[in-house]
């Protein structure tokens, strides 16, 4: 009799690790790779395209459309660096931050940046304008399950822009006409990423 509930209890765990996803994102139609061998794009054009930069806990959050940054490696780590400028809502947030994600979206989406890149979480829950489904990483950090594809960083740095250390006039010539103000770099290690 013992044996019989012995193999039916290691044949329910079996079963239950085989159905039971891994993670959340895997439930979200998620699986995890190492972008160091996963991440198929060029890095000098990615950001090009445009992306999604979130940040926020579980209570708040907040997501802006970003074309600006930069991926490679810091410190003897994979990092991402983004970029937000002072007066940009997302700010509040990255500035209390631990954790960020940058999220890409399909051509079926392409909506969703057009709109976080014009309208301010201040004024609206934009995700819920859209009808996005938020949800959280391991670490608490927060992402949308339509996105194609999701990198999670680890702030290790951040800091503004000084314009005494501005060396040509291109940065100059941006900022004495961008009403948002200048910008801050967040250099995050990618400490997780996911795709679909």
């Amino acid at each position: 009799m013992k044996k019989v509930t012995f193999v039916s209890f290691v044949s329910a765990i079996l079963l239950f690790v085989a159905v039971v996803p891994a993670s959340a994102q895997e439930e979200n139609g998620f699986k995890k790779f190492q972008v160091e061998e996963g991440f198929e794009d060029n890095g000098f054009q990615w950001f090009r395209d445009a992306e999604l930069l979130c940040t926020g806990d579980k209570d708040k959050c907040n997501a802006m459309t970003i074309g600006w940054g930069g991926i490679g490696t810091l410190w003897g780590r994979t990092a991402l660096t983004v970029y937000v400028a002072e007066k940009r809502y997302t700010k509040e947030f990255m500035d209390k931050a631990e954790y960020f994600t940058v999220m890409v979206f399909d051509v079926e989406h392409s909506k969703v940046l057009r709109y976080m890149g014009t309208k301010s979480g201040r004024d609206e829950d934009k995700a819920a304008a859209l009808g996005l489904h938020t949800a959280y990483t391991a670490n608490g950090t927060p992402y949308y399950t339509e996105a194609e594809m999701v990198i999670e960083c680890k702030i290790m740095y951040a800091a503004p822009f000084e314009a005494q250390y501005f060396k040509s006039d291109v940065p100059e010539r941006m900022y004495a006409h961008f009403p948002a103000g200048i910008h801050s770099m967040y250099i995050g290690e990618v400490v997780n990423a996911w795709k679909k």
